[in-house]
């Protein structure tokens, strides 16, 4: 691949999904764009780099679906999913006494494990939620992710990497080599194809919103402008998750860090959450029940 190649894929890419490649990331260009040359019938990359030149917006779109990164699994890194079982809900549980509904957002859902995950903490939760109402809207760029993750059905591979055993035979049913996913916990997402680069106004007000692992592939500018976007779809005292290795702190002051509690933010100024909700249940799934 030439530099003027690299260079003009890279520049697609930042415009098209914020994903920003630096030139020692050629090699993962080459090794997920490679398949799609062939599948196109082209031979190289000057090829397929003019192909794209020429306004292709149906190549342009495989191209940044190919480059997107799709990892994830259910209940990844369980602490998030602690946290929303035993310091989340209880303070939205108490906030929300009059209208008793509540929104969730996961952003950048690939497969659908997190909203699943999700659907599933708030399900087992039942008892606490009598006569209220939850929908989580889950998102992503990529069209046949979102495929996948609507029909709810996974490979042995994928319920093992990190669904308990006791979760697995309550909320799926076998099906051949595979696993699908119950109707009422899919019935509970409502999945869409959202760009976060693009306006997010018509997805509404959340009360808790999982933009997790995300970040990370942006630079700074497009951190903040997606952060200070999303700062106006969360609830003034709503909730939010960032992953492990992503922070609010230098980036925007919208959110700020909720107290000794790694990766939870809220908005700036949110009313403190009551102490008694602040701590955590002992390891494990937080009292997960099957």
């Amino acid at each position: 691949m030439s530099p003027l190649d690299f260079a003009y894929l890279a520049d697609l890419l930042k415009q098209r999904s914020g994903l920003i490649l630096t030139p020692d990331k050629e090699y993962l260009l080459e090794s997920r764009l490679r398949p799609l040359i062939r599948s196109r019938g082209l031979t190289d990359f000057r090829e397929f780099v003019s192909a794209l030149r020429t306004g292709d917006r149906s190549l342009a779109n495989d191209v940044v679906e190919a480059m997107t990164t799709n990892e994830t699994s259910f209940f990844r890194d369980i602490k998030p999913f602690q946290l929303v079982r035993n310091v989340v809900l209880p303070a939205l549980l108490a906030a929300r006494t009059g209208t008793r509904q509540l929104r969730i957002w996961c952003a950048a859902c690939s497969t659908g494990q997190e909203p699943y995950s999700l659907a599933m903490v708030l399900d087992d939760e039942r008892a606490r939620l009598d006569a209220w109402t939850w929908q989580i809207v889950a998102t992503d760029i990529a069209p046949s992710v979102l495929t996948k993750a609507q029909n709810g059905l996974y490979s042995q591979f994928e319920v093992q990497r990190g669904l308990p055993t006791p979760m697995l035979l309550k909320h799926f049913a076998k099906a051949g080599d595979s696993w699908q996913l119950k109707d009422e916990i899919r019935r509970k997402v409502m999945f869409r194809t959202v760009n976060l680069l693009d306006d997010l106004r018509g997805l509404g007000r959340f009360d808790l919103i999982f933009l997790r692992n995300v970040l990370i592939y942006f630079d700074p500018d497009t951190k903040r402008a997606i952060l200070d976007k999303v700062s106006h779809q969360l609830a003034a005292d709503g909730f939010l998750f960032l992953g492990g290795a992503e922070t609010v702190i230098g980036v925007t002051e919208a959110f700020e860090p909720v107290p000794d509690q790694r990766g939870i933010y809220r908005p700036t100024g949110a009313t403190p959450i009551p102490p008694i909700m602040s701590k955590t249940a002992p390891p494990g799934l937080a009292g997960a029940r099957a």
